[in-house]
């Protein structure tokens, strides 16, 4: 029993400190946040805006990678460091820095000023000018893009929101728009502080003063009259999908591009970021961010298809009900989706499977797809039945996209979990863009001498497609902050 007692003793003892060293870095995290533009993270799970329990349950993930958690104290001490050089703008992993300097030992301040030297002195600058945000809609994606841009606007992005753009409506709309930005059913409660004031029609969410601006017309909007220039508009109503349409917002004083959070018709750009986001250009005015069920799909074909080849296959997504379908059964012009979301399962079309091509052209004309609606509010799954050219196994596959989800280029897009016990209701608010669930992964004999492959991805359809969004928008606002530490570059590399 004394020694039952002495252990549990023990543990707590040794949970306390590592607490207390996570509170020692909130405020480093934040400094160097908000003063010097700098994110931290481990393994690219962010650690700005973090509680001390998230911060210790990110150095715990590591062992996902490292097969051992972080040492907190190890972490610390980098963090230290950093908040003695007055860096520049930049992103950098602890994990990753604690790793490189495990292999080259010294002095771990003078090793912290070697690594970041192309930031060090540099107070912050290296984001530019900051880019102006504007939200033309403000319906389920449109509050959790501004959430999500707010929750950036302390510091570590150019990006600023500046103003949302709504139908006129009602004389207290503005505090009926404030009060959905506030409270979320399926997202929770809005992280801060919001405030209205009805007189000048804005809201200031966090210290970030929004334009509430009521227009039925994007192209007769004069946005310099609220101080906007060059601004980036976010059209999430879905009104206008092809460049025409589209373009209206160009025609608006103040704005200089437009993204649209729906797939794009015509010869319009679909990004799905991490994929084809190099296809960005300074040049481009007008693109598409795809679907939220293509940005879910594609990150995790590609891995697919670049290392068995897809032969063909087919997509199902099981999907949330939405908000174009009908609480009761009446007219909708898509049949099936008047009857009522929340009773029935509905079968409906997806053209998720054809728009895959358009980010991954190899994969033209390889996939159908189809797509139940089910009665739940969020999270939905897509169901990926792929006959491949080359012969694997499950824990082969699922090593491939567990590695991929944890150290691979399309880390912040994969991610990937084994649990018996997993459900739909957590992964509400996953920033990825899908996840990966290893335990249901099949794998067959093919019938053309490959493998017969069926991978089960859950995806936050509104969160998760929200932060690819971003990810796009931050992009095409020329938002490249250098990464650290930096990657060993190998002699045949170098060649």
């Amino acid at each position: 029993m004394a020694d039952i007692t002495a252990s549990t003793q023990q543990a707590l003892e040794q949970w306390s400190e590592r607490e207390q060293l996570a509170e020692q870095m909130v405020p480093l995290i934040g400094s160097l946040y908000r003063n010097n533009n700098v994110v931290t993270s481990v393994y690219g799970r962010s650690l700005v805006h973090q509680s001390v329990v998230d911060i210790l349950k990110a150095h715990r993930f590591a062992r996902q990678v490292d097969e051992s958690i972080l040492p907190v104290e190890e972490s610390h001490a980098i963090l230290q460091a950093m908040t003695e050089l007055n860096l520049g703008a930049g992103s950098v992993d602890l994990a990753r820095m604690v790793n490189k300097f495990r292999e080259n030992g010294g002095d771990v301040k003078e090793f912290v000023k070697t690594e970041l030297a192309d930031i060090v002195d540099k107070n912050g600058e290296g984001l530019g000018e900051t880019t102006d945000v504007i939200l033309y809609g403000f319906g389920r994606i449109g509050r959790l893009l501004a959430r999500i841009l707010l929750d950036y606007a302390g510091g570590g992005t150019k990006l600023r929101l500046r103003a949302i753009v709504v139908r006129p409506k009602t004389d207290d709309d503005i505090f009926k728009r404030a009060s959905l930005l506030r409270r979320d059913s399926v997202h929770g409660p809005f992280n801060g502080t919001i405030e209205v004031d009805a007189e000048a029609n804005t809201i200031t969410a966090n210290g970030t003063k929004i334009q509430m601006i009521h227009a039925s017309d994007p192209a007769s909007i004069d946005y310099t009259e609220y101080g906007i220039k060059n601004a980036i508009v976010v059209d999430n109503t879905g009104v206008w999908r092809d460049e025409a349409g589209l373009g209206q917002h160009l025609e608006a004083k103040g704005v200089s591009k437009v993204i649209l959070t729906a797939p794009g018709k015509g010869n319009l750009k679909n990004i799905v970021y991490g994929v084809n986001s190099d296809a960005i250009s300074e040049d481009d005015t007008i693109i598409s961010a795809a679907s939220c069920t293509t940005n879910a799909i594609t990150p995790v074909l590609k891995v697919i298809n670049d290392e068995y080849g897809i032969h063909h296959g087919h997509v199902e997504t099981v999907h949330a009900y939405t908000n174009d379908q009908n609480l009761i059964d009446n007219f909708h012009k898509g049949s099936r989706r008047g009857r009522a979301a929340g009773l029935n399962m509905v079968l409906t079309e997806t053209g998720a499977a054809t728009a895959v091509a358009k980010a991954l052209p190899e994969l033209s004309g390889k996939l159908s797809g189809n797509a139940i609606r089910v009665p739940t509010p969020n999270v939905s799954m897509a169901i990926l039945n792929l006959q491949l050219n080359a012969e694997t196994s499950k824990d082969e596959i699922n090593a491939r996209l567990r590695q991929e989800s944890l150290v691979g280029p399309l880390s912040k897009q994969i991610d990937y979990i084994y649990s018996h016990d997993a459900v739909s209701t957590d992964f509400v608010g996953s920033d990825r863009a899908g996840v990966v669930d290893g335990l249901a992964t099949i794998v067959n004999e093919g019938s053309n001498g490959g493998s017969n492959l069926i991978l089960y991805v859950w995806y936050d359809n509104e969160y998760g497609y929200s932060t690819q969004v971003v990810r796009a928008v931050e992009t095409m606002a020329g938002e490249n902050l250098p990464v650290f530490p930096k990657p060993h570059v190998t002699a045949s590399a170098k060649a």
